[in-house]
């Protein structure tokens, strides 16, 4: 009998939603809300609360949920080195967000414009 060497473990789609509540979160990874609070604390997760206090998660936040299950279900990680791993990956995904004025006239141009709005609010504030 032959055992497969790899887990391959298929997590849903998100759904297209604005906001999701933590039951709805524990059932796309797979795992108990109590999972989700604890990773809230160890990965230094800041999550929104609504008006009745419970928990909400935006589409960018289950996301990064969906990579820390990821990393300690499948990938076997510790906390420890899933933490590592998210801190390398957040710091690769803002590499790949930031615009370099040298390489970007756009934002040159951006702070530009910027600047003068920011001298024709002093103005009229006179």
């Amino acid at each position: 009998m032959s055992r497969a060497t790899s887990t391959e473990v298929t997590f849903p789609a998100i759904p297209d939603k604005f906001y999701f509540k933590i039951g709805e979160v524990s059932d796309l990874l797979g795992v108990k809300p109590y999972v989700i609070r604890f990773w809230e604390t160890e990965f230094n997760l800041a999550t929104a609360k609504n008006r009745a206090k419970h928990r909400v998660y935006k589409r960018n936040e289950v996301e990064v949920l969906l990579e820390i299950c990821q990393m300690l279900h499948v990938e076997r990680f510790t906390i420890e080195g899933a933490r590592l791993q998210l801190k390398d990956r957040m710091k690769e995904k803002h590499k790949q967000f930031s615009l370099d004025l040298k390489t970007n006239p756009t934002k040159a141009a951006l702070l530009l414009v910027k600047k003068e709005l920011l001298a024709i609010k002093t103005i009229l504030d006179r």
